[in-house]
């Protein structure tokens, strides 16, 4: 963009696909109609937006609830419509959109299929999956098919944030959700039940068995990159087998800053992880593009590292 010496790149942008939603009760809930024109637009009022901000590209992804939602005997057949109408949409755009696929993953070796399918056929440049499956955490082994095909294919799983589980929601949070009804989404419990599906698919081995396997979280790591010695040091202390927690971590993980333009956040992450595992994100339009965009040009960096973080970072992984 003029002015700026690098492009920006935004990788946590959100989109919504009308018959998907249409399978998900309650969906739209009480999202203002501003939101939601801006979940179905990919067109007009997004590029408009990206270019009032200086975004000179967006990785759209199907925003939550998604494919995790989905039943594992109808999932594949829908989410396969999804992925061909996003590609569709930047197949319009080219230079200014990318996309990640959605993935069925109740049926894991159809997700990995889908997955295969979207990255060779449609040019995505990998899937992003939404929470829990059925009640369930990722890193059980029958979910590895989608790990397996997503290292073979040398492409990141963005783990992405969804409503905790009905039980944790009813111990941890009942009490506030109706005074404070974002306790149990980007407030707190998206972070929680995200950092714990990270902390689970390092403690399950999975790395082990896929030692290339890429995978990605936002919002500045959901806290992990603050936790990191005092988990590794927990899980290092007597009585339990060997475990690299932080190795592993700085090893398969890349962060994004999707809504969460703290500039302590931010240096905390590059002093753990180091800047080339941190990209730059907003999670439109859940959160406007201006401020992200504007927090970038803010930061006392030398150039080269905020070119890094705004776009360098992002095309090296994900081979923009």
């Amino acid at each position: 963009m003029a002015g700026r010496p690098f492009p920006v790149i935004a990788l946590e942008e959100h989109y919504w696909d009308a018959e998907l939603v249409s399978q998900l009760t309650g969906a739209e809930g009480t999202r203002s109609k501003p939101l939601l024109d801006r979940l179905y637009d990919l067109g007009e009022l997004r590029l408009r937006e990206m270019d009032e901000a200086g975004v000179d590209i967006q990785v759209l992804s199907h925003g939550a609830p998604s494919g995790q939602k989905l039943p594992a005997d109808t999932g594949p057949r829908l989410v396969r419509g999804v992925n061909d109408r996003l590609a569709a949409a930047i197949a319009k755009h080219p230079t200014r959109f990318r996309g990640f696929a959605a993935l069925p993953t109740a049926a894991p070796e159809a997700a990995a299929d889908e997955l295969e399918r979207s990255v060779k056929d449609l040019n995505f440049v990998g899937a992003m999956v939404h929470g829990l499956t059925n009640g369930e955490f990722l890193d059980l082994p029958k979910y590895w098919p989608i790990f397996a095909r997503a290292e073979a294919l040398d492409v990141p799983i963005y783990l992405h944030p969804s409503f905790p589980h009905p039980d944790v929601t009813a111990a941890y949070y009942e009490d506030y959700i109706d005074a404070f009804p974002m306790v149990i989404r980007a407030a707190w419990g998206y972070t929680v039940e995200t950092a714990t599906q990270a902390i689970r698919l390092i403690l399950s081995g999975v790395f082990d068995k896929h030692p290339n396997l890429k995978i990605v979280i936002g919002h500045m790591g959901e806290t992990l990159p603050f936790l990191l010695w005092r988990i590794n040091q927990a899980l290092s202390r007597p009585g339990h087998d060997p475990l690299d927690f932080k190795g592993k971590f700085k090893k398969h993980f890349w962060i994004t800053t999707s809504g969460n333009f703290s500039t302590p956040a931010l240096q905390c992450s590059i002093a753990e992880l180091g800047l080339d595992r941190i990209m730059f994100s907003i999670d439109y339009p859940f959160v406007a593009n201006k401020p992200g965009v504007d927090w970038i040009d803010s930061l006392d960096m030398g150039e080269a590292d905020k070119a890094s973080l705004a776009s360098g970072n992002a095309r090296r992984l994900l081979k923009i």
